[in-house]
């Protein structure tokens, strides 16, 4: 296997950059990311044994840090603190919401992250649910939530970070971990200080929530290597219908965790910019059931995977448009689909059928277009289906 994809194509963003082609292919090569975390992080490694560092700042009545150990915070509480994260050209820090609820006795810890891409609002409210349900002092171990890591995304719920240390660059910042705290870019900046003071030092086990991106809606699934025991014990906690087995791409913030042996996985929350209060609940739920699994809170198990029709694929199938016009879908979410059934069809400005598109495999639909427009080259399904040698999975074109 190569140590780097023939074409590195952004799994999240559904096709919102230029593409070449239709069913693109490339090798995804396990240990790409971990080259890609080994450049990205060898000048800017933080020993994870440091303690907490507060700077002295209060901003709304909660303190300042810029290292995190939550065993430095008195157990049976939670607590409420801002992570100062990368400096802005202005001399001021953009500032990260950490919510940890530690447990009176001890245990392991996990890490629940949101808020990498500026438009996921699912993710978000998924996350804040699981912590209103924690009692500390019934707990063994710790829950660290972050809600905000992309603040400037945020500030105008817009899906990449608006870099401007060049003129205005717009970042993935779910293409950067684990960052590098003296790298070229504030996002890369930001996640380094993120990863190495904040998430990594205190993560036994971690999941970062994320949402389809703006305009284009996905079904409740979540993003694992399903080849990795702990992975696949705690995907399996959720009674959600699809499951990506798929390693996919270097530079995602779970990966950064799988390269150090930290157990990670990735749920998706449906579409962007909107709270899905059918699917949050699915996924607090599953997340819940994993903090039971591992010991931090008591009681039973919820619904899991073994109670909903789960479907497992290993490759998404992309159908993109070959024309302008207006998008009417044939089929919906977790339809299942055949070689050759039609998914969508396309109509001009007259009415008029300028383009029908064809499910090219078995297996299920996953995400659609939600904007009714479209032009050549937009993603308008996904369909996730498994094929037979894994060298060859099919990556997202974006």
């Amino acid at each position: 296997m190569p140590n780097k994809p023939k074409e590195v194509l952004d799994r999240r963003d559904f096709m919102l950059a230029p593409i070449v082609t239709a069913g693109m292919s490339a090798a995804l090569a396990t240990n790409a990311s971990i080259v890609n975390a080994q450049d990205n992080s060898a000048s800017s490694a933080v020993p994870a044994s440091q303690g907490t560092v507060y700077v002295g700042d209060v901003i709304d009545g909660r303190k300042v840090v810029s290292k995190l150990d939550v065993n430095d915070l008195t157990p049976g509480q939670k607590h409420l603190l801002y992570f100062q994260g990368v400096e802005m050209p202005t001399g001021q820090h953009w500032y990260v919401s950490v919510t940890v609820a530690r447990g009176a006795k001890p245990g392991k810890r996990g890490v629940l992250v949101s808020g990498v891409h500026g438009d996921e609002m699912s993710s978000i409210h998924t996350v804040q649910t699981v912590m209103d349900q924690l009692d500390p002092a019934q707990m063994s171990g710790t829950v660290m939530a972050v809600a905000d890591v992309s603040r400037p995304a945020l500030e105008s719920m817009q899906r990449r970070w608006p870099n401007q240390g060049r003129g205005i660059d717009l970042i993935d910042m779910n293409r950067e971990w684990p960052g590098n705290e003296d790298g070229a870019t504030a996002p890369s900046r930001h996640a380094g200080l993120l990863f190495n003071r904040l998430l990594r030092p205190n993560a036994d086990f971690a999941i970062d929530f994320h949402t389809g991106t703006t305009g284009f809606e996905v079904t409740a699934f979540n993003i694992a290597g399903m080849d990795v025991p702990e992975v696949k014990a705690m995907v399996e906690l959720y009674p959600v219908g699809q499951i990506f087995d798929n390693h996919v791409y270097p530079g995602v913030l779970h990966n950064a965790f799988m390269d150090l042996g930290i157990p990670s996985f990735t749920p998706e929350i449906g579409a962007a910019r909107v709270l899905d209060l059918t699917m949050i609940p699915l996924f607090v739920e599953g997340t819940m059931n994993v903090l039971k699994h591992h010991g931090i809170v008591a009681g039973p198990m919820g619904r899991t995977s073994k109670d909903v029709a789960v479907f497992i694929g290993n490759s998404a199938f992309p159908i993109l448009a070959t024309a302008g016009g207006i998008i009417q879908h044939l089929v919906k979410l977790n339809d299942k689909v055949e070689p050759g059934q039609p998914v969508a069809i396309q109509r001009n400005s007259f009415g008029e059928v300028v383009a029908e598109y064809r499910s090219g495999v078995t297996g299920e639909v996953t995400g659609q277009r939600s904007d009714a427009m479209s032009e050549p080259g937009n993603p308008l399904v996904f369909i996730l289906f498994n094929k037979v040698a894994p060298e060859d999975v099919e990556t997202y074109p974006e």
